[in-house]
């Protein structure tokens, strides 16, 4: 399956580059796109503008296969912060991967 990457603009995107980059994404998948990787290695210095701007590219994904590549740790910990951190493609610390399922012994007590 081949990936179609999305570049967002650095230093710090803002709501303005919201709406272009929206377009273009839904041009992308309009375009036959199974799947779309947005490049936020640009993005060196995250704020809640950055986080708007992903958080929109992800409801105008509609549910296809959308995700974000190339962040660093500021952009990471913002993401983590607000809930956002599936879109890195990672599971979340307080909750097990998919499919995992923990081991329950004879003697556990019911919460």
């Amino acid at each position: 399956m081949e990936i179609t990457r999305l570049v967002l603009p650095g230093p710090s995107p803002t709501a303005r580059d919201a709406v272009p980059l929206c377009a273009r994404l839904s041009r992308l998948y309009g375009g036959g796109a199974q799947v779309v990787a947005c490049d936020a290695t640009a993005v060196t210095t995250p704020d809640l503008g950055a986080v708007e701007v992903l958080a929109r590219l992800r409801f105008a994904a509609r549910g296809r296969p959308f995700h974000v590549t190339g962040a660093g740790p500021a952009l990471r910990a913002l993401l983590d912060l607000v809930g956002l951190v599936e879109l890195l493609g990672e599971t979340e610390e307080r909750e097990p991967a998919v499919g995992v399922q923990e081991g329950v012994e004879p003697d556990d007590l019911a919460v």
